[in-house]
């Protein structure tokens, strides 16, 4: 029976990290649809409306994406004019497919990587859910992270928000290998135990699809709920605000 007491721990001469999660690994993306080509145009739209806004604003500036899939996240940013940007994900048919894209990425495991790079990142981008490591590895990953970062570089992560009174619960329950989720606190509790600042845990709207119109009534129904959500958290005494199935923060590595 294999021991996970130890998060990461390294296989018997061969050097390489063993995580806990087997079935969906958190340094590669799950999140492709079965149709892989369909999705460039779905996530463009995710990661753009979700997420370019928090990028470096200097195209030049050095953007890794871990577990970057088929190159989803790459593929924005170089559309965008970003000339510096490295994907890597530990399954290398993935790799495969974002190479005949020509986009730059490279098979790798995320803490090996983080371990061996020689150079800091401006920014650091992790597409898969922080849910799929244990704690003990959350806290290892953002301390790998954190060195890897120049002074003031950018971490962008995201996670599954278990205030969510439909999802959160289901969102742990579905998946073997997610292991926690969390809230606005929770995350933003994490990030400043391993030395992130100026911390902006945001909400990911999933309804970035504006030549649908029926995303406008779930934008508008999904305003409803979430206005229903917070009173009834008030009721009870508790704070969060954030109620979409994800969360994403967005902070800066601080001086030691």
């Amino acid at each position: 029976m294999p021991d996970t007491a130890h998060s990461a721990k390294t296989e018997a001469g061969g050097g390489k990290r063993t995580l806990t999660a087997r079935i969906e690994p958190f340094d590669s993306f799950w999140e492709a649809p079965d149709d892989i080509e369909s999705g460039y145009s779905k996530f463009f739209q995710f990661y753009r409306y979700n997420y370019l806004r928090h990028v470096p604003a200097d195209r030049d500036a050095r953007i890794l994406a871990i577990s970057c899939g088929p190159g989803y996240f790459v593929n924005l940013l170089s559309r965008e004019g970003y000339r510096n940007v490295l994907g890597i994900d530990s399954f290398p048919e993935k790799i495969e497919y974002a190479s005949r894209k020509g986009l730059n990425c490279q098979t790798a495991n995320a803490f090996e990587f983080l371990e061996q790079s020689p150079e800091p990142f401006d920014c650091i981008f992790c597409e898969q859910e922080l849910n799929h490591l244990t704690k003990e590895e959350i806290l290892e990953f953002l301390a790998l992270v954190r060195r890897k970062l120049s002074p003031g570089g950018t971490l962008i992560c995201h996670a599954l928000n278990g205030a969510n009174p439909i999802t959160g619960a289901e969102a742990l329950a579905q998946n073997f290998d997610h292991y926690n989720t969390f809230t606005e606190y929770t995350l933003r509790q994490v990030l400043e135990y391993s030395g992130f600042g100026e911390i902006r845990v945001i909400p990911l709207n999933l309804y970035v699809f504006w030549k649908n119109p029926l995303n406008y009534v779930l934008i508008a129904a999904s305003g409803l709920f979430t206005l229903f959500f917070r009173a009834c958290f008030i009721m009870y005494g508790k704070k969060n605000r954030l109620f979409t199935k994800k969360i994403g923060a967005v902070c800066r590595r601080q001086p030691a």
